[in-house]
Parts: structure tokens; sequence; C-alpha cells
């Protein structure tokens, strides 16, 4: 029940972080069009007076949104992954006594009495079916990429979700490790993993110096 119960939490926080998503996305892509200011990008001209190009009010009011729906994902994904663990961790029996004539012997030696749930059944259990890998829970959002760039040629989009970027997964030290990574990489084909719209996509991308500024030519927002 118990299970049972944290599937059905899980796939509801799932479809919550998705909204969210879309929220966010739309947000970025809102910012960064044609002469926006980006998510970063400064609101005041080269003379230091507010741009009269943009409205100011509305792009604080965006990026204050965008900052409220990032700080939401982010606590989602943590109780994404909680839930995540624990099911995973349902697909482990218990130490159970098992009755035979041999327990004692087993005991003796050290050895604990090992039974699958479900009567020792070897087909996998409810609670580990269509359960996400952990590995799956994206860190990090692309929020600014530029034409022609190493990422653009590889076809890495605004809004996307890094999963995997080369050996580099959810954890800590993330932006210490991605600049690692793509320094380590130099002129080789790094596989990229990547949740766009709900779907994970596979793409290589080569970190190499360009025209432009770094190895790769985005920007990565950690989630």
């Amino acid at each position: 029940m118990v299970a049972t119960n944290l599937k059905a939490e899980t796939f509801s926080l799932r479809e919550q972080r998705d909204a969210i998503e879309i929220q966010m996305n739309a947000i970025i892509e809102r910012l960064c069009g044609p002469e926006g200011p980006g998510i970063t990008g400064n609101l005041v001209d080269a003379e230091g007076f507010p741009r009269s190009d943009i409205d100011i009010p509305m792009v604080r009011a965006e990026r204050r949104r965008l900052a409220e729906l990032r700080n939401d994902y982010k606590d989602i994904t943590e109780k994404i992954s909680k839930n995540l663990e624990l099911l995973h961790s349902a697909r482990l029996a218990p130490k159970v006594p098992v009755p035979s004539s041999n327990q004692e012997t087993q005991e003796s030696q050290g050895v604990a009495p090992f039974v699958l749930l479900h009567g020792g059944s070897s087909e996998p259990s409810a609670v580990a079916m269509d359960v996400e890998p952990i590995s799956n829970v994206p860190f990090a959002a692309v929020d600014e990429i530029t034409d022609g760039s190493p990422a653009a040629a590889a076809g890495i989009q605004l809004g996307d979700q890094i999963v995997k970027f080369g050996n580099v997964e959810i954890g800590e030290d993330l932006l210490r490790r991605l600049a690692s990574e793509a320094q380590s990489n130099q002129g080789l084909a790094v596989p990229v993993v990547v949740l766009r719209q709900g779907t994970l996509i596979n793409l290589s991308v080569t970190p190499r110096p360009w025209n432009g500024r770094g190895l790769l030519g985005c920007h990565f927002t950690i989630l």
C-alpha cells in the first residue's frame, strides 16, 4: 500500500513538474526572443540609462517568476528523487527467517536467509515496474544558446534539460564537473542526454574553440 501511494504521488509530482517546465520554457523563450534581454542581460544601456527598447517592469516580473518556478521545480525534483530511491529500495526483499533444515547452519556461518517479494517469484515486483531511473532526473537547463555554436550545431535547444553530459549526472558540484568534462574532451564527441518536452533525446556535442565564448556556446542553469 505504501509503495502504491508513493508511485501515485510520484506520478502526480511528475505532472506538476511538467507543467512548471512548460511555464519556464515559455518565459525563457519570451526573454530570449529577438532583441530580448535574455535571462541575465542588462536592463540599462551603455550610458547607464534604462533601456527604451524593452518593457523593463515586465522583464523584471518575468525573471522573478522564472526564479520562483525554478525553486518550485527544484523542490519537486528533489521529492521525486527521494520517492524513486524508496521505490527502488523496495526491490530488495527484507531479511526474514526461511524455515529450512539448514537455517541454523546458515545463520551460524553469517549467511542471512533471503527471499524475494511475492513468494520468491522471479517476475519483477509491481513496486519495481514503471519507475523512472534516478539517473533520468535532469540537473540543469539550457537558458542561453548562440547560433552557430558547437551546442547549436549538435542540436541542443533553448530550454533543453540536461540529464547527462558525458560522465556528469545529477549530484554535487555540477558546474565545476560540467566545465571539467568539456575541457577534458576538447575535440571529442561527448554524449548528451536531454529532456525535451517530456521526451529523452540522445545527442552528441564536441566541445571546441570557435568564434564565440566558451567551448560550447551555451549557458547551463543548475536546477
